[in-house]
């Protein structure tokens, strides 16, 4: 068959290009050398609060992070509009390395871990001498996840007009760990934290990062208040029988404090899961306690008969405080575990 069309060929046939991957995909990310480096101090239902040297700018997380979760107290890099002019809207296109992490689970069953505060310095559990009672197991629970973290621990004991520290602070001394007792002012409504008191508090958080916890009721949210003025942190009332009130704060947040230095508050906890916590790796918190380790059985829990460290402590290597210190460990191993101890 022949006719008009017998002199060509396919060269002169014309194809449109297809505009879908008409471009050459590549699995390399843009570097945003140019990125404004800044601080999380604020997340927000996908808003972030950044704070850079000299201004505090609004962003949003970049597609290209992916699910990557962005955390009070990361650092990351901001790209487009990081003025910090009202309206403005940045984008967080990478998220710097992390420090430290503090994380928790959901439940001791579950090791999958959620960070909540990253590149933090030390640890601040609040807790109450009285209305509410004090709970130890919560305590215990939260030191363990500021020795994961690799955080240094602080314990601020509020309403000390109320009962005395004694009694609670002998349940820690083997752990050495440091401690500011608070109290109320007298006539002062229960509300305003006494200034000496604070002063110390305040000397313990300055120049450092500081992450705030506590469950509700203890205070936490008043003391706050006193450190940051313009913090206005909301404050409950909890019931003296069952401990139970509403939770203060909701959402994490970092406050700037004067002279330097910030603290995390953190809303009102309830539990403390600790299932990601590996107990070997924890005992390597306690310096004159891991060597002994060494002649424990495959998977020992450093909490059963024939764990190696009461020999380790029974020939002295860990000191004269040995005895008490590998008691305060499996304290801590059963409190993550759900265990009662008493």
């Amino acid at each position: 068959m022949s006719g008009r069309y017998d002199h060509l060929d396919e060269s002169d046939v014309r194809v449109r290009p297809s505009r879908k991957g008409s471009r050459p995909r590549t699995k390399d990310r843009p570097a945003h050398e140019d990125a404004v480096l800044g601080v999380v101090t604020a997340v927000d239902r996908g808003r972030y609060t950044v704070r850079v040297s000299d201004r505090t700018v609004v962003a949003m997380r970049a597609r290209e992070l992916g699910r990557s979760r962005i955390v009070v107290g990361d650092r990351v890099g901001m790209v487009g509009d990081t003025s910090g002019r009202p309206d403005t809207l940045a984008r967080i296109v990478r998220v710097e390395e992390r420090r430290t992490v503090l994380r928790r689970s959901a439940d001791d069953s579950d090791t999958v871990e959620r960070v909540i505060v990253a590149n933090a310095d030390q640890l601040v559990v609040v807790t109450a001498l009285a209305d509410p009672e004090p709970r130890e197991r919560m305590v215990d629970r939260c030191l363990v996840a500021a020795y994961d973290a690799g955080l240094d621990p602080l314990l601020v004991l509020t309403k000390a007009d109320l009962a005395s520290p004694v009694a609670f602070l002998r349940h820690y001394a083997a752990l050495d760990v440091p401690s500011v007792v608070t109290g109320t002012v007298p006539g002062a409504g229960g509300d305003a934290v006494d200034p000496t008191a604070l002063e110390r508090v305040r000397a313990a958080l300055l120049g450092r990062t500081s992450v705030l916890v506590g469950h509700s009721g203890v205070g936490k949210s008043t003391l706050v208040n006193a450190l940051v003025p313009d913090a206005a942190r909301s404050t409950g009332v909890v019931n003296a029988v069952t401990g139970r009130g509403r939770h203060t704060s909701t959402s994490a947040v970092a406050l700037e404090l004067a002279g330097g230095g910030w603290v995390v508050d953190t809303p009102g906890v309830r539990s403390f899961g600790l299932g990601h916590v590996d107990p070997a790796s924890f005992v390597e918190h306690f310096d004159d306690l891991a060597a002994g380790t060494s002649g424990c059985p495959r998977g020992c829990s450093h909490d059963e008969p024939d764990c190696a460290l009461d020999a380790w402590v029974d020939e002295g290597h860990a000191g004269p405080a040995g005895a008490a210190r590998l008691e305060s460990l499996r304290r801590l191993l059963r409190s993550r575990t759900g265990e009662d101890h008493g």
